[in-house]
């Protein structure tokens, strides 16, 4: 199936109050894991690269993009094409000229002043190529060399009325926020403050985004969706099903060396999470 824009998917889910999920590719595994979790959930999802995973492959976006692209295209479900967390000015203009439908800037851990002006910079260059920008404001923290941050934390939630106006002055087409998720959580306990998300869905005319949602239980996601949520990150749950799923296998069979043996239950078990976490986003 050809690719589906980042942006028609988002907007699918704003009108009927659902959310769509995506899911960070890594390897070639996550990608057609992610792609078989559609199909048997039936429903939609956003296959997503990050920065890190570019450097992962040597720094290359075409290879990763060029895999992933195809797993999209010979793919029954309705997949997007999505570069989350860019903070390289030259991965940016790769990811303009590579065929992506989004892509997430993040110049979050800049100043407020700063940030605005690198953010609304992407969103000009962004717009010209047809393509969705999402920024984020506030900090999810959790990535590699960050604390984990909790959402009562001052400075680390995201305001509202600065939403607002961070939102009127960039042009952004999506706002990711920080609400209480961390990134690389492999246990589910995060409580999100839901009043805020309320909040901030009534200030912001654009559609909000939660990252870090490996570590959201549920009922939890559930209810943000219902607050108005309307993208949901999933990227450390993979690797978990992922490693569980070979340290299991080499375990039983430590003799192993073929990769295939241990990868594909790996793979199965990365699709059973995909199309859980869409699961609850259908229902």
């Amino acid at each position: 199936m050809p690719q589906t824009p980042t942006a028609e998917l988002i907007d699918e889910a704003r009108e009927k109050h659902t959310a769509v999920a995506a899911f960070n590719v890594i390897t070639l595994e996550h990608a057609e894991a992610v792609a078989a979790g559609a199909e048997q959930a039936g429903a939609p999802a956003i296959l997503q690269i990050s920065e890190n995973a570019v450097k992962f492959h040597g720094g290359s976006l075409a290879a990763v993009t060029a895999a992933t692209a195809a797993v999209a295209r010979t793919s029954s479900a309705r997949l997007a094409l999505h570069l989350d967390h860019v903070v390289s000015a030259d991965l940016l203009t790769a990811a303009l000229e590579a065929g992506y439908g989004s892509v997430m800037v993040d110049a979050s851990k800049l100043g407020y002043a700063d940030n605005v002006r690198a953010t609304a910079d992407a969103v000009r260059r962004g717009h010209e190529r047809g393509v969705w920008i999402e920024a984020e404001l506030g900090r999810v923290g959790g990535k590699e060399g960050e604390p984990a941050l909790d959402a009562h934390t001052p400075g680390v939630r995201t305001d509202p009325a600065e939403a607002a106006a961070y939102v009127a002055a960039t042009g952004v087409d999506a706002l990711a926020v920080a609400v209480g998720s961390s990134h690389a959580m492999t246990e589910r306990t995060a409580a999100l403050d839901h009043e805020l998300i309320a909040a901030l869905r009534d200030a912001v005319p654009v559609p909000l985004v939660l990252h870090g949602s490996s570590g959201v239980p549920d009922a939890e996601i559930r209810r943000a969706v219902a607050a108005g949520m309307v993208k949901i990150n999933v990227g450390t749950a993979l690797n978990t099903a992922f490693t569980g799923a070979v340290r299991e296998y080499l375990a039983a069979h430590p003799t192993t060396v073929d990769p295939r043996k241990y990868l594909v239950p790996a793979r199965e078990a990365m699709a059973g999470t995909v199309a859980h976490f869409l699961g609850l986003l259908g229902g």
